[in-house]
């Protein structure tokens, strides 16, 4: 789990620091985020911690199109585990004013095997 973590934090910071977006190739962030979560349950007894990034970058290779990266990561949320994680990593394309084709790849302990999505997406 630390080395997805480390991925992510690197993808975060570097997608960050790009902001050009010359002719046929370039990044624009458009949101990248890290939380820190104090977790309770409705007893207000602690449910652990979570670490939640978010990283929406818009890029541009040939045609513009979205990567989507969330992540959180817990610790001592779920009974029985010391920490766990849930990741999704995302392409989307706008194909219409308000739709998009989106395609995501799942990760997680909360999954028992990695899944693909694909979908549409409407934006209001």
């Amino acid at each position: 789990m630390f080395r997805q973590l480390a991925v992510l934090v690197f993808f975060t910071a570097t997608a960050s620091v790009a902001v050009a977006r010359p002719g046929k190739f370039g990044i624009q962030p458009l949101v990248n985020e890290v939380s820190i979560y104090q977790n309770y349950f409705d007893d207000r007894h602690s449910a652990g911690q979570t670490i939640q990034l978010i990283a929406i970058n818009s890029i541009k290779v040939l045609t513009d199109f979205k990567i989507e990266l969330t992540a959180d990561f817990n610790r001592k949320l779920t009974p029985g585990c010391d920490s766990d994680y849930y990741m999704e990593i995302g392409l989307v394309k706008q194909v219409h004013k308000r739709i998009s084709l989106n395609f995501q790849r799942i990760y997680g302990t909360f999954v028992p095997n990695e899944a693909n999505q694909v979908g549409i997406r409407f934006s209001f």
